[in-house]
């Protein structure tokens, strides 16, 4: 016997959908999203990862927490300077919820 998948559409916010309140899930989103453009920065760069550092203005350590993910370590101010310092522009768009 099959059982029936029940699709439901998502909200486009994994965080929210994990159960983060609305404000906290898309701070998340947010901060996931530089997190990943500035791990994408350091593997094409091709430096190695104390050169990585000092370019992005952090220590060796703190450039390792970054590359494994611990998103809980970084703010979202923190991480628009370190995309700053890595060339990036980083925008905000603010508009009015559905």
């Amino acid at each position: 016997m099959t059982r029936r998948l029940k699709m439901v559409r998502g909200s486009g916010n994994v965080f929210l959908e994990l159960g983060f309140d609305k404000a906290e899930a898309e701070n998340l989103k947010l901060r996931s999203g530089l997190m990943i453009r500035i791990v994408q920065f350091c593997r094409k760069s091709g430096m190695k990862q104390a050169d990585a550092a000092k370019t992005l203005g952090l220590t060796q350590p703190r450039l390792n927490a970054l590359l494994k993910g611990k998103i809980q370590k970084f703010s979202l101010d923190a991480l628009v300077n370190i995309a700053s310092n890595a060339g990036m522009n980083v925008r905000l768009v603010v508009k009015k919820a559905a």
